[in-house]
Order: structure tokens, then C-alpha cells, then sequence
């Protein structure tokens, strides 16, 4: 009895340390290149290749989100848009607020660490990215 007890408190303690929200706010800055896209409709698509990166900069819960492309030299051209951004913990979960002058919308944070970023929509499709590796081209 002993034993399963410490390891309901060890799941308990370790599975909450993953998805901490301050934790989750302090890896969604950098590069995030989308891996897949996973809806609630069946149409589910994983992505091999992508021309565009997502770029995300918070300071303080404030920030922004915009596409990048990267280039060979391990340079990027910035896109001309960009999405405001901000973060909220709303009930245990980060929560991001993006606004552009057309649209507002609300994605809640499932997973952010040094290598993988999860959110999911209001509609309940979640976008899976991965930390993304500038080109090298000297090695």
C-alpha cells in the first residue's frame, strides 16, 4: 500500500511540474516549426516539410507571434505581420490572447518545453510544433 501511495504522489507531483503555466511561459519564446495538426473533424495532417517558421517573443506576458523564412545562411526574412500576444494563467492554464486588427482568438498551452510546444484552440484542434534548428551549412 505504501509503495502504490508514493507513486500516486510522485505521478501527481511530476505530472503537474510538466505543465506548470510559468514553466510553459518561459519556453514559448524562439523558433517553432509546425509537426502536425491533430482535429476533432478527422482530418488530421502531419507536415514533412515546412517553407515557414513561427517566431514568438514574450516579454513580461506580452508579446508577439510572426512567420519567418529561414534562409541558408542561418538568417531569417521577417514576414510584415504580426500577431499580438497575450499570456494569461486562467484556472491552471496558460492561456495565449492573440489579436491582429482583423481577428481575436484563444489558444490554451497543453505542452511547452525546451523541444515541443502543444496548444489547442477554441475549436479543439491542437498544433503540435517542434523547437526549430537553424541551418548549418559549415558543419
Amino acid at each position: 500500500m505504501r509503495k502504490i501511495l508514493i507513486s500516486i504522489l510522485a505521478l501527481a507531483l511530476f505530472g503537474c511540474a510538466e505543465n506548470n503555466p510559468k514553466e510553459q511561459l518561459k519556453n514559448l519564446n524562439g523558433y517553432w516549426e509546425i509537426k502536425s495538426v491533430d482535429s476533432p473533424f478527422g482530418n488530421d495532417r502531419a507536415y514533412k516539410f515546412n517553407e515557414r517558421v513561427d517566431y514568438i517573443e514574450l516579454q513580461d506576458s506580452i508579446g508577439f507571434r510572426t512567420k519567418v523564412l529561414p534562409r541558408i545562411d542561418g538568417t531569417f526574412v521577417n514576414s510584415d505581420t504580426k500577431e499580438t500576444i497575450i499570456a494569461r494563467i486562467i484556472n491552471d492554464s496558460l492561456r495565449l490572447n492573440y489579436s491582429t486588427p482583423f481577428d481575436k482568438w484563444i489558444e490554451t498551452v497543453l505542452k511547452a518545453d525546451g523541444n515541443e510546444l502543444q496548444v489547442k484552440n477554441n475549436r479543439g484542434m491542437i498544433y503540435t510544433y517542434s523547437k526549430f534548428e537553424k541551418i548549418n551549412i559549415t558543419d
